[in-house]
Formats: structure tokens, C-alpha cells, sequence
């Protein structure tokens, strides 16, 4: 089965083809990735405008090339996947009406991926013969726009244990970047910068830490990082923190996230393990997905906690944590196996739960 995937969802404009006979990451027979960060850097983050118009400019020669890379023609492919949502519906609905256009030219089968679950699923596109990835396994998701646990039954089958109530991790992190002066996108700059800081120095808070059950909430941790900078320059009479201050300052932020991480996780393995004993081999696998996911102190964290709890822990290569077209092709072939292809008429979401019938939470809004 081959399969061209397409991604619009945010301010990557993305494509791939992907064979089901390959193993694990050689089954990318072509992939192309083209960031739009030099037209929001201006902006200090993404606009939806912008990011809409540069996905229309760019879809085209974009799969072109993808098709030139792979060495395949339109005629050998069984399907079209593209991201159906959740996103920016601006560059979703681009995506989506591409990938209508060739199916309905090349008469080909439609398929519209919830970009979470291409998400959940990419570790199962690396997984090999040695390292098979079968369900259910917890999914930890990580990024710009979502922070969630999850337990993976199946394809299409989720059950929410956990999500953040106001702001997602990586959008924590970008906003800490914004407020200490870093370029965009600030999640890499902000890791990059870490590594000299000191954790120490300045106390955050570690939000949720110690409460039952698996939500998320990091406003309060991007606050407290605002009132450390205005207190340091106010001690230190400065209109800007100095270099060492900022690594500090990324510092302790990078480990407060990963802390407040760690313990929500932490609760969802027990629930994980409790409710799927008789399922799982040793104490079963935790994936970790999304843009956060190609943090290495994140990674390291997670190890960790992994060990402790008798888990493996399976992170795809940081290439394929943030967005990208391979996840979504692969999403579409594994929902391909099971017969699960759209008709032309679908309509693009803005927004799209893995799981619609978790309960509600307060202040989640689009996140949950």
C-alpha cells in the first residue's frame, strides 16, 4: 500500500509517500518539510493569515517534489491522506481540498487524518519486526496547541486520561521565549539555552504537581517565569536580563515543565497499568508525540520514569515529532487497512477530540 499524506494544520506545509512494506522509518520512499518560520518570526508567532496564503503557494511544488523524490507517479498510489484537523482551518481547508482534487482526478481513494492521531500513531510507523509497537500503549502528546494523556486502544479508539485546562506545553514554552526576548519559534531556544543555565536559581512553581488525576495547567508557570523577569530587572536596575540570567531563567522553566510533566504522567501510568493489566507485556509502553516530544531533557525525564514504572518508553526520531507528512501518510495507511476512507463532501474541523466523549473541562476550550 502506498500512500501520499499531506500536512496543513499549522505553519509547516508538508508531504511524504509511505509504502507499508518497508521497515519502520525506510518505508519514507519521499518527504518534504517547508517551514514558514521566516514569514511569522517577524510576528513572534504564527498567523493564521500568513500561514493559509504560504500553504496555497507552496502545496503544489511541494508535492511535486515529494513525488520527484519518491521516484513514483500518481498512478501507483492506492490513496490520498490529508490532515482533516484539528489546525489552523485556513491551512486545513488547503490541505484537505488538495488532497480531494487528486483523489477525485486520479480516481483514488480520500482519506482525512486527525493530525492528534497521526501524531499518536508515527511511533508505530518506526516500530520494526524487534521492536513491534502494538496496542494499547499510553500515549503522552506534547505540543503547540495540545497537551494530553491518552490511552491508545486502537485506531480511532482513545481514551483521554488527562489534558492541560488552559495553556498547552508548547505553547508554555513559546510564550517563556517571547517574554525573555528569544527568536521564534522558542521551544528549540529555550532547550538550547538550558543547557548553560542553572535550574536552581529561580523557584517556579511545578502546576498540579501531587493532585490526583492526569490534567494539565501551565498559565500559572508562564506567570510565575514573567514575575521572576520583572523581579530580576528590578533588582538588577536592567531594561534587559543578561545572557546568563536568561539561560537560568530557561533553565528552571525547562525544568519546571518536565517536572509538572513527569508527575501528571506518572499518574496516568498507574491508571494505564491498573485498568490494562491482563493486556499489556511487562508494564507496556509509553509513547511520547508532538513538537515538546523532541525535547532531550523531556526524553531524559521520561526515561526515567519509565524505568521506574517497568515501561519502555518509544519516542519517534525528532524529525518526525514535529509536524510533518510521513505521520500523516502512515496515519492514512493504517486507517486504509481497516476500510476507513471519507467521501469528497468532508468538511474540514478546526476542531477534532481523539476522544469525544471525555468529560469537559473547564478553561480547556480547544485544547481538550
Amino acid at each position: 500500500m502506498r500512500i501520499l499524506g499531506i500536512e496543513t494544520s499549522c505553519d509547516e506545509t508538508a508531504a511524504a509517500v509511505v509504502d507499508d512494506t518497508g521497515n519502520g522509518a525506510d518505508a519514507i520512499l519521499g518527504e518534504i518539510v517547508r517551514s514558514q518560520i521566516d514569514d511569522h518570526a517577524p510576528f513572534g508567532g504564527i498567523v493564521p493569515e500568513i500561514a493559509a496564503r504560504a500553504h496555497l503557494e507552496m502545496i503544489d511544488s511541494i508535492i511535486a517534489e515529494t513525488m520527484r523524490q519518491a521516484d513514483t507517479d500518481f498512478s501507483a498510489l492506492d490513496a490520498v491522506a490529508a490532515t482533516g484537523g484539528p489546525g489552523l482551518i485556513g491551512g486545513v481547508i488547503v490541505g484537505v481540498m488538495t488532497a480531494k482534487a487528486i483523489a477525485a482526478a486520479r480516481d483514488i481513494p480520500f482519506i482525512a487524518v486527525n493530525h492528534l492521531e497521526a501524531h499518536a500513531l508515527t511511533a508505530r510507523l518506526v516500530a520494526t519486526a524487534e521492536a513491534p509497537l502494538d496496542f494499547p500503549y499510553l500515549v503522552l502528546l506534547v505540543s503547540g496547541g495540545h497537551t494530553q494523556l491518552l490511552i491508545a486502544e486502537g485506531v480511532g479508539r482513545y481514551q483521554r486520561l488527562g489534558t492541560t485546562i488552559d495553556d498547552a506545553v508548547g505553547e508554555a514554552f513559546d510564550k517563556t521565549a517571547k517574554m525573555l526576548g528569544l527568536d521564534y519559534p522558542g521551544g528549540p531556544m529555550v532547550e538550547q539555552l538550558a543547557r548553560d543555565g542553572d535550574a536552581r536559581r529561580f523557584a517556579l512553581p511545578r502546576p498540579m504537581k501531587g493532585r490526583a488525576g492526569c490534567d494539565f495547567s501551565f498559565s500559572g508557570l508562564k506567570t510565575a517565569v514573567r514575575h521572576a523577569l520583572e523581579a530580576l530587572l528590578a533588582d538588577t536596575a536592567q531594561t534587559v536580563p543578561d545572557k546568563q540570567a536568561i539561560a537560568d531563567l530557561c533553565a528552571s522553566f525547562q525544568q519546571a515543565a518536565a517536572e509538572a510533566l513527569i508527575d501528571r504522567t506518572r499518574n496516568a501510568i498507574g491508571a494505564f497499568q491498573l485498568s490494562h493489566a491482563t493486556a499489556l507485556e511487562g508494564g507496556g509502553v509509553l509513547v511520547v508525540s508532538g513538537g515538546v516530544a523532541a525535547n532531550g531533557a523531556l526524553r531524559q525525564a521520561l526515561e526515567g520514569l519509565c524505568a521506574e514504572a517497568g515501561m519502555r518508553l518509544v519516542a519517534p526520531p525528532q524529525r518526525l515529532c514535529t509536524d510533518n507528512g510521513a505521520m500523516i501518510a502512515w496515519a492514512g495507511i493504517e486507517r486504509m487497512r481497516l476500510g476507513l476512507t471519507d467521501t469528497l463532501d468532508f468538511a474540514p474541523r478546526p476542531r477534532w477530540p481523539l476522544d469525544p466523549d471525555a468529560p469537559k473541562r473547564a478553561f480547556a476550550g480547544a485544547k481538550a
